[in-house]
């Protein structure tokens, strides 16, 4: 079985109350990419694109005609943090995987793709697909290096990544093990208690033999990042994931470790959000039954005949 965090994350079901059935791994491509590169592949004669789209961490696709040529189509990306990637070797791993389609980038972004329509890739749908893979490609360049360091006996130096503003990514490689370890901000007071029973069950209970342990602290960082620029507060916690070498031992455990962590932190608030919205759902609804049964206990008024002083008669409703 190949190492996951999504079993470990269902076991928290009891404690937050929200069904199974929400919990869902974020998707490492880019889906609305993918499917416009497919159905511009497949038109029968080339159109005019210009789309912009926006991704998790900031992260914005351009897909666009360079210089208004119909005949190329241009993908582009945007990331706030690539400057910190390209010092863990991302440009020569976007290289090997992009090969000749990687072209200068377009101005206000930092990585370019095109393509030629009169000389289209031969698997079209894999070329789509590898393209919308983008920002996870981009991510894969510093886990791919310190796993590598790992092997080689360690490294005394730390990747630091910037992906969010005020969220730091840390990456350490040690002689028998590769930490990473997630900073992450909850906005919101409701999110600080859910997010800590979430990383709470995340600490205690392990899906399956093979799934990482996971470590979080509340408030303060990890000794591991004593003299770094890590934030403290009430509202600031840190999650960190102990990966061992049975986790990148080839090429799919590499891969499926690598989709899976670097979505970590859009997978955990996403289910912060959808916790809350299930809570507010269910209390709507207990609200709801319990103004029914108030309305069924109200007594009926009766007709009751009085008489006054005079003798005459009414009727009080």
């Amino acid at each position: 079985m190949e190492p996951t965090y999504t079993h470990t994350l269902e076991n928290c079901s009891s404690a937050i109350s929200v069904p199974l059935a929400a919990y869902f791994s974020c998707e490492v491509k880019n889906r609305i990419v993918e499917e416009t590169l497919l159905y511009r592949f497949e038109s029968a004669k080339p159109e005019s694109i210009d789309i912009t789209v926006a991704d998790f961490d900031g992260v914005l696709y351009h897909i666009s005609n360079p210089d208004g040529d119909k005949g190329k189509i241009r993908v582009s990306i945007s990331l706030k943090f690539y400057e910190d990637l390209k010092l863990h070797g991302a440009e020569g791993l976007l290289k090997r995987i992009y090969g000749d389609y990687l072209v200068a980038p377009e101005a206000g972004n930092d990585i370019s793709i095109q393509f030629d329509y009169e000389h289209l890739p031969e698997n079209k749908a894999d070329w789509a697909a590898k393209t919308a893979m983008l920002k996870r490609n981009c991510f894969a360049a510093v886990f791919e290096k310190y796993f590598e360091l790992q092997a080689k006996g360690g490294e005394k130096t730390t990747a630091i990544i910037h992906y969010r503003d005020k969220e730091t990514m840390y990456v350490s490689a040690l002689k028998d093990r590769v930490t990473v370890i997630f900073s992450t901000v909850f906005t919101d007071d409701d999110d600080i208690v859910i997010g800590k029973v979430f990383m709470q069950e995340f600490k205690e209970r392990r899906g399956s033999g093979t799934a990482p342990q996971v470590l979080f602290y509340h408030k303060e960082p990890p000794q591991e990042l004593a003299g770094t620029d890590a934030l403290t507060g009430d509202n600031v916690g840190y999650i960190t994931f102990v990966l061992l070498p049975r986790h990148y031992k080839d090429e799919k455990a590499r891969d499926n470790t690598i989709d899976l962590i670097h979505t970590f932190r859009d997978y955990l608030h996403y289910h912060i959000k959808c916790s809350k919205a299930y809570l507010h759902s269910r209390m709507r609804a207990r609200t709801a039954a319990l103004l029914k049964v108030l309305n069924r206990a109200r007594p009926e008024a009766k007709n009751v005949e009085k008489k006054t002083a005079s003798g005459r008669t009414f009727v009080r409703k």
